[in-house]
């Protein structure tokens, strides 16, 4: 099986975070982008601030490579007027994806009136720009039947409000890589995790985050329905290694 077809190159530390300068994170981003482009990995996924200069780089290079971005990153809480201009100036620079994280704690707290909103409105606006939008749930911090629930609100809300021709663009992702877990619990994608989106998301295509860390697991991802799916180790993917790394 051809993986890297499926997969999203990650890197979504900030300077501050790794302890990296702006153009030491830079660098890491040039040579996320030219491995991508050298091993026909899909895209990569990057923060909001690199993405002129890697969608510049890729172009420069004559490749299709895709870049993507996230939105909203990683909490979610962001309003909704926040994570539109966000949005709107990673379209402005080049961006080809665009993950949202969805504000599933309004969503716990049951105010999906707004989760509805910022769906809605946001996918709109990416749609509107030929973007693929993908939305992150989160599911480390739902319960199997919030996973399902959120999964299927968002399946309904994308047929209710967009054509059967944008649903294909219209992901629903597992996790941000980020949230914080307790007693060792995954914060990633699991394959039960997955199964749950994946029987709710309807016709919207499913994206695993995080935890994918062998060929083996990608494949069995792959094989159970997932259309793409985001690694901080996707060279080791493609090698058939193992990756030791949490995203």
């Amino acid at each position: 099986m051809n993986i890297a077809q499926y997969l999203d190159s990650t890197y979504l530390k900030t300077p501050e975070q790794s302890g990296i300068s702006h153009e030491g994170t830079l660098q890491i981003d040039k040579e996320l982008a030219q491995v991508a482009i050298d091993n026909g990995i899909f895209a990569v996924m990057i923060r909001p601030d690199y993405v002129a200069e890697i969608k510049k780089y890729i172009q420069e290079r004559n490749s299709n490579v895709a870049v993507g971005t996230v939105i909203g990153f990683h909490e979610g809480t962001y309003s909704v007027e926040e994570k539109l201009a966000e949005a709107s100036k990673a379209i402005e620079d080049g961006a080809d994806e665009l993950d949202f994280v969805i504000n599933y704690s309004a969503y716990l707290q049951g105010n999906t009136d707004l989760v509805k909103e910022e769906f809605v409105k946001c996918t709109k606006l990416a749609l509107e720009h030929h973007k693929i939008t993908k939305w992150i749930i989160e599911i480390a911090a739902l319960t199997d039947a919030q996973i399902a629930d959120l999964t299927k609100n968002i399946s309904n809300w994308a047929e209710e409000n967009f054509s059967a021709n944008d649903l294909p663009h219209i992901f629903v992702k597992s996790s941000t890589g980020f949230y914080e877990t307790t007693d060792g619990k995954p914060n990633g994608a699991t394959f039960e995790g997955i199964k749950i989106m994946l029987d709710n998301a309807g016709k919207l295509p499913v994206k695993a985050a995080g935890g994918v860390r062998t060929p083996e697991d990608a494949e069995k991802m792959i094989t159970m329905g997932v259309k793409r799916i985001g690694t901080s180790s996707a060279l080791a993917l493609i090698k058939n290694e193992a990756s030791s790394g949490g995203y």
